[in-house]
């Protein structure tokens, strides 16, 4: 479903309030009043058609029952209600107390939904609105505005919220994109989440749970929701989620609210650290947009943490990613809220940049998270998006499908899906977003995935496909002697040539054995031998007449790595010449799943050096026939290059054609230019 007419009104007249706060409000401040305004009102108009009955039950109970709750909210219908007797139209009706009687009808929510009004700090405000006279006006306004759900749904206004985030981001140059997904974009997503699920979702009074740690004002959750309606309307889907910015926290509370959801079950704070607000649930299924590149080192102390001192028994035991980008947290945090195989297993699908795919060497964080994910065979699919789909980046998005429950035609497989040309393009732009997929495209590659078939668009790999061994290949050192710029430089930076120079001997280096000094007729000269050299110059006394203990000095600067010079050894084996180390990927050996888990915990090495020794006698040694490999310092890395996969060589234009459009353009522009002329 697409934003309609309704949303765009409605968005479009609360955004005329922005206007009255111009001038006492920065314009990046509009939305600390619009934003809570919105959702007073739209508790306002839910409550309304039951205002009167709960106002009555509140006056027989009140002085008979300690807890009040189950019975009001009974009355009004909903999870949430309002004991004062006031609403936003009433309000108007004295205002020299206005502010006064505002503060008393929030106070008369219950609990629920006060929170999410302090959320946003509302009272503050309040304050504010009031001294600049700005309070009446603004509440008059938004009293005008129709949001009741039969006007407004709960799917529309979700897109209102949004809407508005979108505009208050953008004039604060903010991130919008933090905050919510294109719907269409959560709709393939969850289309391909449960696709695999279809008859259990469909079992009368089935019940699921669903996650999202990172989930903004819950546009993920109420998309997953309506599909699981949509498809078994007796179906059951309990959603949990956290968010860490207030404002989103308190529109995804108040919507969780409004649709009868257990709104406790949405928490507040940063999911990745101690602040967990789900610490040890598992869900069915789990799905999340976390922010691109956002570092993690608000939370680094307790991540770390949990790092080091509970291992793979807490979240992070497969390593942690660079500190400028926290994506891969979020990963493994969903991975350790998946349900055990026994219990059913558990889905997850979340949306990355690039970065997640490739980023990182072998030994890296970011590799020995792919590593663990895919030689536990939970990686099912990547989808790559079009670009320009997002409101606050034009970047290209993929999302990754990563369960531990994969159909047997899956198992050890990756399925990669190329989508990056399923789009159309918007007749105008929000932000970023130049691009969306229409219904019809979502259902195309909802069926590229579940047929599981290469063709163009889908690729499917073995899992150690996307393995390798980053091996280390090194070069023996080998010398001549020279007297040259770097030997000088050399020798002039020694506590020897200095005590040298103190002593009154000489002014420079230069001045001994340079290019115009007694030596000078050897500068640039290789020896093959240290003898060789010795013999030509002297040394000790003889030649350029220096002391037997800076010639030594001169000795050991004038040996250099050359590459027809000596082998050097020692204790009888090549010294590594570590210029000339060099490291090369060699693919894993194709073999099943199991194999490979058991091999790279170093059980079967000998099949490794297999593989390493045939990659560097075909790649390596041809080309430097005295190269060995140092075994031990091999790592194991993984990387999932989608786009190499996808690459489609398109061959440059003849010549003759691109002379034949220079000389037409050239044309054409001399032609304006005569018309400029005249």
């Amino acid at each position: 479903m697409k934003e309609n007419t309704t949303t765009k009104n409605h968005a479009a007249f609360i955004w005329s309030v922005a206007d009255l706060l111009r001038g006492d409000y920065k314009q990046s401040e509009y939305g600390r009043v619009v934003l809570p305004l919105t959702v007073l009102r739209r508790l306002d108009c839910v409550l309304d058609e039951t205002k009167d009955a709960v106002l009555k039950r509140h006056a027989e109970i009140k002085d008979k029952f300690a807890d009040l709750d189950p019975f009001l909210k009974k009355e009004s219908g909903h999870e949430f209600y309002n004991v004062n007797k006031l609403n936003m139209a009433k309000l108007l009706d004295d205002p020299s107390q206005l502010a006064a009687n505002l503060r008393a009808y929030i106070a008369g929510f219950s609990s629920e939904a006060r929170d999410i009004l302090e959320k946003f700090d509302f009272d503050t405000q309040i304050n504010k609105l009031d001294q600049a006279n700005l309070l009446y006006l603004v509440i008059g306004k938004f009293a005008e505005v129709d949001l009741h759900p039969d006007t407004v749904s709960n799917l529309e206004m979700g897109y209102l919220y949004e809407e508005l985030i979108r505009k208050f981001s953008e004039l604060s140059n903010e991130t919008a994109g933090e905050h919510f997904t294109p719907r269409e974009v959560i709709k393939l997503m969850v289309n391909i989440l449960f696709a695999e699920d279809a008859d259990m979702l469909t079992t009368p009074s089935a019940t699921r749970s669903i996650f999202d740690p990172a989930c903004g004002t819950g546009g993920m959750l109420s998309v997953a929701e309506d599909y699981i309606r949509e498809l078994n309307p007796t179906a059951n889907l309990v959603v949990f989620g956290q968010e860490l910015n207030a404002e989103t926290y308190a529109i995804c509370r108040s919507d969780m609210m409004l649709k009868g959801q257990d709104a406790s079950q949405i928490a507040f704070g940063n999911s990745l650290t101690a602040d967990d607000g789900h610490a040890g649930k598992k869900f069915d299924y789990c799905l999340a947009n976390p922010p691109f590149g956002v570092e993690w080192k608000k939370g680094e102390a307790d991540i770390k943490k949990e790092a080091e001192q509970l291992g793979f028994r807490g979240r992070y035991g497969a390593g942690l990613p660079r500190i400028n980008d926290g994506s891969f947290l979020f990963l493994q945090h969903m991975i350790s809220k998946m349900k055990p195989i026994e219990e059913g297993g558990s889905r997850i699908a979340v949306v990355f940049n690039g970065s997640p795919l490739f980023t990182g060497a072998a030994g890296s964080g970011e590799s020995e998270i792919r590593r663990w994910i895919i030689e536990n065979d939970w990686l099912e699919a990547v989808v790559a998006l079009p670009d320009n789909l997002f409101y606050n980046t034009g970047i290209s998005t993929y999302f990754w499908i990563v369960t531990n429950r994969k159909s047997a035609e899956r198992r050890g497989k990756v399925q990669l899906i190329d989508a990056r040309d399923k789009f159309e393009k918007m007749r105008k732009a929000l932000g970023e977003k130049r691009k969306q997929i229409s219904d019809d495209q979502i259902v195309d590659i909802t069926k590229l995935y579940s047929d599981f078939t290469e063709s163009s668009n889908v690729k499917i790999f073995n899992n150690e496909s996307f393995g390798y061994m980053r091996i280390t290949v090194e070069r023996p050192l080998k010398v001549k002697w020279v007297i040259n710029e770097t030997s000088l430089a050399a020798v002039a930076k020694s506590k020897v040539w200095k005590k040298y120079i103190e002593a009154g001997h000489a002014t420079s280096v230069e001045e001994i054995y340079g290019e115009s000094g007694p030596w000078g007729d050897f500068y640039g000269e290789w020896f093959d031998t240290e003898e060789e050299m010795r013999s030509a110059i002297g040394g000790g006394n003889m030649g350029g007449g220096v002391p037997f203990e800076v010639f030594s000095e001169m000795l050991k600067a004038s040996q250099q790595p050359h590459p027809h010079g000596i082998l050097v050894k020692k204790k009888g084996a090549p010294v590594v010449d570590t210029d000339l180390r060099d490291n090369e990927n060699v693919p894993l050996p194709a073999k099943p799943l199991h194999w490979i888990i058991d091999a790279t915990e170093r059980n079967d090495e000998k099949e490794f050096r297999t593989a390493i020794d045939q990659y560097v006698k075909a790649e390596v040694l041809p080309y430097v026939s005295d190269a060995w490999v140092d075994y031990d310092k091999t790592n194991f890395g993984y990387e999932i290059p989608l786009t190499r996969h996808f690459y489609k060589y398109v061959p440059p234009r003849p010549l003759a054609e691109i002379d034949a459009e220079i000389k037409q353009l050239e044309a054409e522009i001399q032609a304006l230019l005569n018309m400029v002329a005249e």
